[in-house]
C-alpha cells in the first residue's frame, strides 16, 4: 500500500484524502453492488436450476432421494446461489479492485491491475478442473460398493454438498498466486527464493490438495496439482516482472 507522502506525490494534490468514515461508506456501497449483482446472478440460477442439477447429477446412475418435503427447494436455492455467485464473480473482483485502488500509487494500480480478469479466468479454471474431474472422482468413490451387500442410497443433500464443495475448494486454490503477489509486493518471498523452492511447494501443493479436497479419492488431488503448479510458474515470472519494474523505477 502506497503511504500518505506517495499517494500525495502520485495525485499531485488533487485527489481528496478519504476519512474512515468515507472508506466504510464507500465499502458499504461496494458490498451492496455485490450483493446486488449475487442476487440477480441467484434469480437466473434459479431459473436453470433444474438444468444444473441434471448436468452435475450425471456421473450418478439412477435417482438421487430427498428426505424432507422442502429438501428439494432448499437445494435448488443452494444452487441458485451458487450460480449466482459465480456470475457475479467478475463483478465482485471490479468492486474490490475499486476499493483498494485508490491506496496504491500509479504504478503499484499498473502492476495489478492485469490480475482482475485473471482472477475471474482462475476461478473458473478451477470450477472447470472440478468439473472434470467429477465423474472421475465419483466412478472411484462408487466402486467400493458390495451388491446384494453394501450399495448406495445417495441424497440429493450429501451429493451436492461434494459438488459444491469440490467447486468452491478448486475456484479458491486457484487464487493461490494472488497471495504469492501480494507476499512479494511486501518483501517476504521474491522470484530467486520461489525457483528454489519448486520442488518442495510441488511436494506440498499435493498433500494439500489430499487434505482439504472433499472427495478422498486420488484423481482430484493429482489433477489440482497439476493445474496449480504452471500457476506458480507463471506467479514466479510474474513476480519476477514486478521486480525488475520496480528496480526500473
Amino acid at each position: 500500500m502506497a503511504t500518505l507522502t506517495e499517494r500525495d506525490a502520485a495525485d499531485d494534490g488533487g485527489e481528496k484524502i478519504m476519512t474512515l468514515i468515507e472508506h466504510l461508506a464507500e465499502l458499504r456501497r461496494r458490498l451492496f453492488i455485490s450483493l446486488i449483482a449475487v442476487a440477480l446472478g441467484a434469480a437466473v440460477g434459479f431459473v436453470f436450476a433444474p438444468d444444473v442439477i441434471r448436468i452435475l447429477k450425471a456421473p450418478i446412475n439412477g435417482p438421487l432421494y430427498f428426505t424432507g418435503p422442502g429438501a428439494a427447494l432448499f437445494l435448488q436455492l443452494k444452487i441458485a446461489v451458487f450460480v449466482g455467485l459465480v456470475l457475479a464473480s467478475p463483478v465482485v473482483f471490479y468492486e474490490l479492485w475499486a476499493f483498494i485502488s485508490p491506496g496504491l500509487t500509479p504504478r503499484e494500480r499498473r502492476a495489478f491491475r492485469p490480475w482482475i480478469p485473471l482472477a475471474v479466468l482462475f476461478t473458473a479454471l478451477g470450477v472447470g478442473v472440478a468439473y472434470a474431474i467429477l465423474p472421475v472422482a465419483a466412478a472411484f468413490l462408487l466402486s467400493f460398493q458390495i451388491p446384494g451387500v453394501i450399495e448406495p442410497l445417495i441424497t440429493a443433500d450429501a451429493y451436492f454438498g461434494l459438488v459444491t464443495t469440490m467447486f468452491v475448494t478448486f475456484g479458491l486454490v486457484m487464487q493461490f498466486p494472488f497471495v504469492i503477489l501480494l507476499l512479494a509486493r511486501v518483501g517476504v518471498v521474491d522470484a530467486q527464493r520461489l525457483r528454489h523452492a519448486r520442488r518442495y511447494v510441488l511436494l506440498g501443493m499435493f498433500v494439500f490438495a489430499v487434505v482439504i479436497v472433499p472427495s478422498g479419492d486420488p484423481f482430484s488431488p493429482t489433477a489440482m496439482t497439476v493445474v496449480a503448479y504452471p500457476l506458480y510458474e507463471f506467479t514466479i515470472w510474474m513476480v519476477a516482472r514486478y521486480e525488475r519494474s520496480k528496480s526500473a523505477a
